[in-house]
């Protein structure tokens, strides 16, 4: 176990991830900035507003300043893997075309991607569009040579009622008690991940034992699960309000 695991880094995950040695990760989960593109407040058909995800993070000047910093923090994810690590990255249809487009471009060899159904997503209220009611998570391992990846077959058929796990899990977004919420009942962190998505992703690609990173580290749900599963985690983040 790395003497500084089970911790959170404050900092940016471009200059925070290079001070990590090469080889370190059994795993690394990423939930990076969409990149939206939302230009204007979303409001209801009630003219009421919408909790939608507008944060300074969120923002980018064009594609190609996306497309520049998702290769940039990928390659690093890359080096810090150790040989037979892997990767899982989730988005939505905004970025993670562009993200699987790098993860190939860099040498990553995808081994599945995981639709992740919303049993509860939020309504398109114009009904200009279909409702969003999934997200995409890519399965990678470091490369085409990286054979021996960790997969708990049999762990996901368990959980599975003791049949084969497909790649697409039907799971509520986080919601209730599980949702950090500040003094004023706002949500903290406007992407919290529930623990039931990061319950499968360590559970079914890593050990107890491992040690998994998490570069976008928002309220810690990766580190919350890991703990509960007897792995060790590092974060990065940069903003002290999620820390």
């Amino acid at each position: 176990m790395l003497k500084f695991s089970n911790k959170i880094f404050n900092g940016d995950c471009l200059k925070e991830i290079k001070k990590i040695p090469d080889k370190t990760f059994d795993l690394v989960f990423a939930d990076p900035p969409y990149n939206l593109q939302l230009e204007n407040e979303l409001s209801r058909p009630d003219s009421s507003k919408v909790d939608a995800v507008n944060d300074d993070w969120d923002q980018f000047d064009s594609f190609k300043d996306y497309d520049n910093f998702s290769r940039l923090w990928l390659k690093e994810a890359q080096r810090i893997l150790k040989p037979n690590g892997t990767i899982w990255v989730i988005g939505s249809y905004h970025n993670i075309f562009r993200i699987g487009y790098i993860l190939q471009d860099l040498g990553y060899w995808i081994l599945n991607d995981i639709i992740w159904q919303k049993a509860n997503p939020m309504p398109n209220f114009k009904g200009t569009r279909f409702t969003n009611a999934h997200e995409t998570i890519i399965w990678a391992s470091k490369n085409k040579n990286s054979k021996k990846y960790v997969f708990n077959y049999e762990a996901m058929k368990s959980l599975n009622e003791n049949t084969q796990m497909r790649s697409d899990w039907f799971l509520p977004i986080c919601n209730g008690h599980e949702r950090l919420k500040d003094s004023k009942g706002k949500k903290v962190h406007s992407t919290q991940k529930p623990e039931s998505l990061l319950h499968r992703v360590i559970i079914s690609s890593s050990n107890p034992g491992d040690i998994i990173l998490d570069p976008f580290f928002g309220t810690g749900t990766t580190g919350a699960v890991a703990k509960k599963l007897s792995r060790s985690f590092i974060g990065i983040e940069r903003d002290n309000k999620y820390i």
